[in-house]
């Protein structure tokens, strides 16, 4: 019989391409990773790792053990939520990820509805990047995330989880006046953190146009980005949740670039009373 958690160990390897990588995520050494995946060998009677000086990469047997242990991690996940639908009203912890200004439009209304509808339910909420959601997700730290991505920046597949879409927004450029992008060359630039969504979103749409944004200023809160703006240090891209009480002095021009919010949970817990009910929860905030 093969060891759930030492197959949970074989898929992550897949997804994270090392050893060192694995052991951050599950808090381990490195040589107790090596020591489960090795059980896991035995168990399995065949080799799932070639080892080439210190790169490990997963066999054929490797890769195709992996695959499996994604549907059975989905099953398992299907599995808890079908008993968790056969007690009488919600409890325990919900973990939820969202992004800045999902936190303040979307989350905040559907969790006082869903703490009205559910007050045994523990929500607890992180504010994250996008960007780190589906590690979280994989790995069990988060059940459920709003999660978003752009035209130019499409959300990878993951075959650990699933997304449902929420809503699509525009993207819209912040200057002092009406702007085209390509007139917007030779302007500073706010943009996000590097490694964020946003930024690599800014960075692509300016490439599009023809140019590299000059970068003046990061920053991720998009109420300080509209600040700046207003204060004529540069022009940004926002995305319409954040083009909300905009001050006075800032021109907001729509591009055809979108932005989707979608719903991000593990494979397999699509049915679980407490996503269902998170969902139910959003799509009646939605504008």
């Amino acid at each position: 019989m093969l060891d759930v958690r030492r197959l949970r160990l074989l898929r992550d390897l897949s997804q994270h391409g090392t050893i060192a990588a694995v052991a951050a995520a599950h808090r381990y050494t490195p040589s107790a990773i090596s020591q489960q995946l090795a059980a896991l060998e035995r168990e399995a009677g065949v080799p799932l790792l070639a080892r080439t000086g210190r790169r490990v990469t997963l066999t054929p047997a490797g890769v195709v053990l992996a695959t499996h242990a994604e549907e059975v991690l989905a099953a398992l996940e299907r599995a808890g939520a079908a008993v968790v639908a056969t007690r009488t009203g919600l409890s325990g912890p919900l973990r939820i990820g969202a992004f800045p200004t999902a936190m303040r439009t979307l989350l905040l209304p559907a969790l006082v509805a869903l703490a009205a509808a559910h007050p045994a339910l523990e929500l607890a909420v992180q504010e994250l990047d996008p960007a780190a959601v589906p590690a979280l997700l994989r790995d069990d730290a988060l059940d459920v995330a709003l999660v978003h991505d752009y035209d130019l920046v499409p959300i990878e597949p993951d075959p650990a989880l699933r997304t449902a879409p929420l809503l699509e927004e525009t993207i819209f450029i912040a200057a002092a006046g009406p702007r085209s992008l390509p007139e917007c060359r030779d302007e500073p630039w706010i943009l996000a953190s590097r490694g964020t969504l946003c930024h690599t979103m800014t960075v692509r749409a300016c490439e599009a146009a023809g140019f590299t944004p000059r970068v003046r200023h990061h920053a991720d809160d998009f109420v300080t980005v509209l600040t700046f703006v207003a204060a004529g240090q540069g022009v940004a891209l926002v995305p319409e949740l954040a083009a909300t009480d905009v001050p006075a002095g800032v021109v907001l021009t729509p591009l055809p670039t979108r932005r989707r919010t979608r719903l991000a949970f593990r494979a397999g817990s699509a049915a679980h009373p407490a996503v269902v009910a998170f969902a139910h929860a959003l799509g009646a905030t939605l504008p």
